[in-house]
């Protein structure tokens, strides 16, 4: 009988949408008669109320940083807004439970807590939901109280320390797999790191910067590729992605001919593995799936600009690990990488400590622990 898994995430082109991406290869690698549904969980029960969501996000975290910082994972915040969690669900109950009853999933795997907190109270009250497996994937190191729900049958978390919180908030020790961050198996493939050199027309033998801002191309990248195009002691190359910021692009496009340093700069892309094999070190924003890359590449990480929340606590993880560097502001950058790459030991040891926390393996742990559950 084919087995079938629904997989969910919110926000395209985002770390929750690259990881939930990541099962759905590894699952069809593991099983080919698999059958796969993997959806935008926000923009199926409500696109208009996503949309809003996501520009008052972005909105906040332009405007006020500091106003997600008091509301990320704050008690109060979450008691105050357990009524509307609730009603929320509700609402979206009936599109929903259509989608259940219509794909009739085995296992539903969810790469952020808000589908999978819908998925969580249908399976208190419905009969045929109650039998589904149902899995939470986290994609940041510290995990919020938004995961907690008694009736979710495994956690997929990137580390033993996020591990360890969930365990104090409840979440008996079985639940809980220490496999990573779910990232596209093609990471673990061997890459000619000279074939990709040539043809992003660089110089293999020169240390490259890799410079990005997430998918949407956030934080001070101008002033960082300018404040690097200045510098005289050392020599290197760059290559910028700009993600969706249109606006970046258009400027790296315009001020191409201006630059002293070899550099290429894309849009957004999707051979960033290729991307990460031929750089030397990563200037970016330390979202999860970004962070799990980058180790697995053993690529060290300069932090600059960490969004308040999710990204504040990743960085406190990477630096206890040894395995970044956190900027103050793009000044600090361009200081920071000229001693790095004066510093050859540095970058060695960092580049080691990278590859030791890495989780290469973890969407292919992953998507054996969902067949398991579902093959019994």
């Amino acid at each position: 009988m084919q087995k079938k898994v629904l997989l969910m995430y919110i926000s395209n082109n985002s770390g929750h949408h690259a990881s939930s991406l990541a099962v759905e290869n590894a699952l069809k690698i593991k099983r080919t008669d698999i059958k796969i549904l993997n959806i935008n969980g926000a923009n199926y029960t409500n696109p208009i109320l996503e949309k809003v969501i996501n520009k008052t996000y972005m909105g906040i975290i332009k405007t006020s940083p500091e106003v997600w910082d008091y509301l990320y994972d704050n008690p109060k915040v979450l008691r105050s807004v357990m009524a509307l969690r609730e009603f929320m669900h509700r609402y979206n109950s009936r599109l929903l439970k259509k989608l259940l009853n219509d794909f009739q999933p085995d296992a539903v795997a969810c790469t952020q807590a808000f589908p999978c907190g819908m998925v969580a109270d249908f399976k208190k009250t419905c009969a045929y939901e109650s039998k589904i497996q149902l899995f939470g994937i986290l994609t940041d190191y510290a995990p919020h109280s938004y995961w907690i729900y008694d009736n979710i049958d495994g956690y997929i978390v990137p580390s033993e320390e996020t591990g360890e919180r969930l365990i104090e908030n409840g979440i008996a020790c079985e639940r809980v797999h220490d496999f990573g961050i779910p990232v596209d198996p093609k990471f673990q493939s061997p890459l000619n790191r000279d074939a990709i050199a040539s043809k992003l027309g660089i110089d293999p033998r020169m240390p490259t910067v890799l410079i990005m801002g997430g998918s949407q191309g956030l934080g001070p990248i101008k002033n960082i590729v300018l404040g690097l195009d200045s510098l005289k002691n050392v020599q290197f190359q760059m290559i910028i992605v700009a993600g969706t910021n249109n606006s970046l692009y258009r400027h790296l496009k315009r001020t191409a001919r201006h630059r002293k340093k070899k550099s290429v700069f894309f849009s957004y892309v999707d051979n960033i593995e290729e991307l990460m094999e031929v750089s030397s070190l990563i200037i970016t924003k330390p979202g999860g799936m970004t962070t799990a890359e980058a180790l697995i590449k053993g690529l060290p990480i300069l932090i600059v600009n960490p969004l308040p929340g999710q990204e504040s606590m990743n960085t406190l993880y990477l630096l206890k690990k040894n395995v970044a560097l956190k900027a103050k502001d793009y000044r600090d950058v361009v200081v920071l990488v000229e001693a790095l790459l004066s510093n050859p030991i540095k970058l060695f040891q960092m580049r080691a400590l990278a590859r030791r926390y890495s989780k290469p393996d973890s969407a292919m742990k992953t998507a054996e622990l969902i067949l398991n559950s579902i093959e019994k």
